[in-house]
């Protein structure tokens, strides 16, 4: 029994005796010059170590480090690179006998890292960039080679079967500033920490962590957790239980709450993401959750977002409707190696619209989108809020309209400014919209179609295709936004739409009757509405069947104008305000500000009218000469005969604004007209019974030289 006491004292008894010599024997401190000297050797930069270094002994052997400096390169605004107040390690010795390294709780407190980039480009931590680079060596010979291989792979054998304990990590009090002169930014993380549990491979081991900080104006906050393993030898890890809560602030917007959470996470694996954001942004309020299967390859080349859901709800003033409830499901793939997003949409619905399709995203120095959506119904008027119906908005005071002329004393209008359209300069985008039912303006479309790209500033729209009220219509266009003022052109082809239906819906006018057929053809520069006006130029070809005015009945305007006239008794029978017509024409130019037209025409069993004037769609005004043939008889009109005025012209004079137009009878022109015939006829019967044939030859003369 004594032999064992003393076979087990005599080790227990040479270990306290080293350790009591190392740590009464041996003053850390004086390798203090030699830590300095190969700091300032290995990287030309001065290291201060202001504390003490000091032996630590029970429970286990390690050292503190007192207040430690690495001062900056000479040029630079902070004195030092890297600071730290106390750094503190410990071992335990029993375990290293049996090929374990376990570390205690390594603290840190009171670390400053300061990242410093100056105008010209240099960056402070350029000494220890260079320093780490690896350094050409001379070439070893063979045989050198040959006897170093067994060794080092002995070694690395030995250096794989030992196993590491980590008790745990604290920060506490960390300071990271990034100062980069040359971009004009600056980043600053205060009040870092991080704790770190006992750690070992195989086990799970769990990290919290806080931090704020500040981006030039934006302020922000960050803490979470997570737990983590490791497998023996490093060669694959898994997390679990991650919560990450921040805040976010800048002049514009305010987040105060952002969470995201992932249950577990392995490669090749499908983890449950869960986030929420809460705050405001853009002026709006959100209020955003949702959720998604998270899946990473093992070779991080492809990460995977599955049944992505989002559950929000936005409000603002500058929203259309408020509040706006927004919910998705979608799938989405990104592919790292190409750099190539994928996205299903297997619904958006935004109150009343819904959307579904699917996009393609390559990026690059100009990204490439594709996509293709589509839509069951679209009500653009109920989503923007328009709930003013035209009935409303026509009894609406008229000097509350957006061109009255304002009153003496008010502002003058805000100056007009081109739209900024340099973002159409860097993209690539190509893509196809598909709407079974779609409202805008009141007007009804179906089955509508369109496809449109836009290419380094050239916005296209290749096809739009649409029925409505019967008809069709086709259109195409081309936006040129690479200088500006912008150019454009566009094209539309109205077929067989029945126009009465379409103006009730749209304008809350019932005036026009009939089956339209339009062809439109302009361009033009400047997108501001009066550029607009001002540069746009062009033609519209019109052309109308079976159809009506309403409003005027031009027969009873003849009739009780020219009973006037004789003197007669003007006969009112309440008769429709209403003038028929079997085809209606006319190829309007346009030409920057004016509208005019010389071949306006329309015809219908009593009269005969054609049409020559301008209007100018900047002021809003007419004046236009519209010429009237009775050529039937108006009894068909709901009046009794005038054949007297078979076969006369008459002028109807069209002035005045747009919204109140007056019209005028020219009967100067008629009577003459009139006269004239009947002189006609009275010379005939004269000339009939002169026998002379110079007699004939002046006294017709005579009498026509009346109306010349």
């Amino acid at each position: 029994m004594k032999k064992l006491l003393i076979f087990v004292a005599v080790p227990v008894f040479v270990v306290i005796a080293a350790v009591l010599a190392l740590v009464l024997l041996v003053n850390p401190n004086q390798f203090k010059p030699l830590i300095v000297e190969q700091a300032q050797k290995h990287t030309g930069l001065e290291l201060v170590i202001e504390g003490d270094i000091s032996w630590q002994f029970f429970p286990s052997i390690g050292f503190e480090l007192g207040q430690t400096e690495l001062r900056n390169p000479e040029g630079f605004t902070q004195p030092n690179l890297f600071k730290v107040d106390t750094v503190g390690v410990d071992v335990s010795v029993t375990p290293l006998f049996s090929n374990q390294l376990e570390i205690g709780n390594i603290t840190l407190d009171g670390a400053e890292f300061y990242l410093e980039t100056l105008k010209d480009g240099r960056k402070n931590i350029d000494a220890l960039t260079q320093a780490a680079a690896p350094q050409e060596s001379e070439p070893v010979a063979d045989t050198t080679a040959e006897s170093a291989s067994v060794p080092q792979e002995k070694s690395a054998a030995e250096a794989s079967n030992w196993t590491i304990n980590l008790a745990g990590v604290t920060i506490s009090n960390a300071l990271f500033e990034m100062d980069d002169k040359q971009a004009g930014s600056f980043t600053k993380l205060y009040d870092v920490s991080l704790n770190l549990s006992e750690f070992a491979v195989d086990t799970w081991t769990t990290a919290t962590f806080a931090a704020s900080g500040e981006n030039n104006q934006q302020k922000f906050s960050a803490n979470g957790s997570a737990e983590f393993k490791l497998a023996e030898g490093f060669a694959s890890y898994a997390l679990r239980n991650i919560d990450l809560n921040a805040k976010f602030n800048d002049p514009a917007t305010s987040i105060d709450s952002a969470k995201i959470g992932l249950d577990t996470f392995e490669f090749d694996k499908v983890s449950q993401l869960t986030y929420a954001v809460v705050g405001k942004a853009a002026g709006l309020d959100l209020d955003l959750k949702g959720s998604g299967e998270l899946t990473v390859d093992s070779a991080i080349s492809t990460v995977a977002l599955n049944k992505l859901t989002l559950d929000s709800t936005f409000k603002g003033d500058t929203l259309p409707q408020s509040p706006m409830k927004v919910d998705m499901l979608s799938d989405l793939s990104f592919d790292l190696t190409k750099s190539h997003l994928s996205f299903v949409l297997e619904k958006l619905q935004a109150n009343a619209i819904a959307l579904d399709g699917k996009a393609d995203v390559t990026l690059s120095e100009v990204p490439k989108i594709r996509f293709s959506l589509h839509s069951p119904n679209i009500d653009l008027d109920e989503f923007l809020g328009l709930g003013n119906t035209p009935e409303t908005e026509s009894t609406a005071p008229s000097g509350s309209a957006a061109g009255s002329t304002p009153k003496p004393g008010r502002s003058a209008p805000a100056k007009e400014v081109e739209p900024d359209l340099s973002a159409l300069k860097t993209l690539d985008v190509k893509g196809d919209i598909t709407i079974d039912k779609f409202k805008a303006s009141n007007a009804k479309m179906q089955n509508v179609k369109t496809a449109f790209s836009v290419n380094r500033g050239i916005a296209e729209l290749t096809s739009f295709t649409s029925n409505l009220y019967q008809g069709s219509i086709s259109a195409t266009a081309k936006l040129d936004a690479r200088k500006t003022p912008a150019t454009y052109t566009a094209n539309k082809k109205i077929k067989g739409v029945k126009v009465q239906p379409l103006l009730v819906d749209v304008a809350n006018n019932d005036m026009l009757e009939g089956t339209g057929n339009i062809d439109v053809n302009v361009k033009g520069k400047s997108l501001t509405p009066t550029g607009i006006k001002k540069n746009l130029v062009g033609t519209i070809v019109i052309n109308f069947e079976d159809g009506a005015v309403n409003g005027i009945n031009v027969a009873q305007l003849i009739r009780e104008n020219y009973a006037k006239i004789k003197g007669e008794k003007v006969e009112s029978k309440g008769e429709a305000q209403k003038t028929d017509f079997s085809a209606m024409k006319a190829t309007l130019k346009v030409d920057k500000g004016w509208v005019s037209t010389n071949d306006l025409s329309a015809q219908s069993p009593l009269l005969r009218v054609t049409g020559q004037g301008k209007a100018n769609f900047i002021n809003e005004t007419v004046d236009f000469l519209v010429r009237t043939s009775i050529v039937g008889s108006l009894e068909g009109q709901g009046g009794k005969s005038i054949d007297d005025l078979k076969d006369v012209t008459i002028p109807i004079k069209v002035t005045g604004q747009w919204a109140d137009p007056k019209f005028a009878l020219v009967f100067d022109d008629v009577l003459k007209q009139k006269a004239q015939k009947e002189v006609d006829r009275g010379v005939e019967k004269l000339t009939d019974k002169i026998k002379d044939k110079k007699t004939k030859e002046a006294v017709d003369g005579l009498l026509k030289g009346l109306f010349n």
